[in-house]
């Protein structure tokens, strides 16, 4: 058995993620060389058996449409079910944009209600993990719960992070707290919920009626010790990219000589939709070590423990290390660019240097995402020649070379929007 329709919250902004964000929606942000976050859930989804999704959008949603289209690469073009994109949208009952994750829920009731499902899952669009999700079905029907989370152990210094749950000796919930200062426990929620609906409909009506809009706070923490809620233990790997170091790290990962999560795996594929395009080219000059390159992109230079997407093109006696680069980004020729994330078709001009001295200074808008050294370049960008980004730099988004008239040199921990 296995659930028959799933939710996945999508609409989210993502603004840890500062100008990877600022004109996608978070699940739609490219990970790993050729995905968006959102491919995980979905093939997880349908690789379960699961082939009837509702997504939720809300926030900057025409990239993720764009790139989910009618679903075909993950078998989701079907007549009966298939994916269904879930935008907010006025009525005379509901309406205007969600006001939480329970609202959205709540505001898509009727879509709930139609589907005629005994338990339902709902997922968060932006996590990167493998999970076949029938046993979770199986333990979330033989224990009768009226909402099973799915956990995992995290690191006890990066709890403060999450939702971090108490459970009894048998794994029913006993204390949820959201992102705590002192954690209790390192066992952290992933975003993954399981629901018997006919309890969750009564939630959200009961809650929009006091208006509450929040699944956490509204359905679980204000349920604990009233309803059955019980957790689900979760071994694998899972990464919750909320942060720029947190998705720098998921990137790099896959680059260890045995990554946690394999993305080779041919009985548990990743889908996701992309472009035809020619084989990627390593020319006779160029070095690459420990990366993964995109399809069609041009490598002349040098290249080591990145993530490259397709299109891009790396000039010769351009050196990239420990970056990522998107799609169709062009790397000219004696440039170095060194721990940053470049977003797609940006340029960096000839002998430009990115991650440049031993200066760390915090950035001076966001110190709390950016004080570990690495770069930001927004979408679009075009960096002139011999320009020189130190650390813990964010560039903005379309700037040309002559938003940089007069500026060849950014110190470290500058925000130039």
């Amino acid at each position: 058995m296995s659930f028959r329709y799933a939710m996945i919250l999508a609409g989210g902004k993502g603004d840890r993620l500062d100008v990877l964000s600022v004109e996608r929606a978070k699940a739609a942000v490219p990970f790993g060389g050729c995905y968006r976050l959102i491919d995980f859930s979905l093939s997880n989804c349908v690789n379960s058996g699961i082939y009837d999704i509702g997504v939720l959008t809300q926030y900057q949603p025409q990239s993720l449409i764009e790139h989910i289209g009618a679903g075909r690469p993950w078998d989701l073009d079907r007549k009966r079910g298939g994916v269904e994109f879930l935008a907010p949208y006025l009525s005379r009952s509901v309406g205007g944009w969600y006001r939480g994750t329970g609202d959205a829920l709540f505001q898509n009731l009727n879509v709930i209600l139609r589907k005629k499902v005994p338990h339902l899952l709902v997922l968060s669009g932006d996590h990167v993990y493998m999970m076949n999700y029938n046993p979770l079905f199986n333990y979330h029907v033989e224990r009768g719960a009226d909402i099973t989370l799915v956990v995992t152990e995290v690191k006890p210094e990066d709890a403060p992070r999450f939702g971090i749950v108490e459970v009894d000796y048998d794994n029913w919930i006993l204390n949820f707290e959201e992102k705590p200062a002192a954690p209790k426990t390192n066992v952290a929620f992933m975003g993954i919920y399981a629901f018997r609906t006919e309890f969750l409909v009564e939630q959200l009506i009961k809650n929009n009626q006091e208006n509450k809009f929040d699944l956490v706070e509204n359905v679980i923490i204000e349920n604990l010790g009233k309803a059955k809620i019980q957790a689900f233990f979760y071994t694998g790997c899972w990464w919750d990219v909320g942060t720029v170091k947190a998705y720098w790290e998921a990137n790099m990962q896959l680059l260890e000589p045995v990554p946690c999560f394999n993305l080779y795996d041919p009985e548990w594929v990743i889908y996701t939709n992309r472009p035809i395009s020619p084989p990627a080219q390593i020319c006779k000059k160029a070095k690459v070590t420990e990366s993964i390159i995109g399809e069609g992109a041009l490598i002349k230079g040098e290249v080591i423990h990145s993530v490259i997407f397709p299109g891009v093109v790396i000039e010769e006696g351009a050196r990239v290390v420990d970056s990522i680069v998107f799609n169709n980004t062009r790397i000219e020729r004696g440039s170095e660019v060194n721990l940053s994330i470049l977003d797609k078709n940006v340029v960096v001009g000839e002998e430009a240097k990115i991650g440049f001295g031993e200066d760390f200074t915090p950035n001076m808008l966001r110190p709390d995402l950016l004080d570990w050294g690495v770069n930001l370049v927004g979408k679009g960008t075009r960096i002139p020649p011999r320009t020189i980004i130190c650390r813990n730099c964010i560039v903005g988004i379309g700037l040309g070379f002559e938003s940089f008239k007069g500026v060849d040199f950014l110190k470290s921990g500058s925000a130039f929007l």
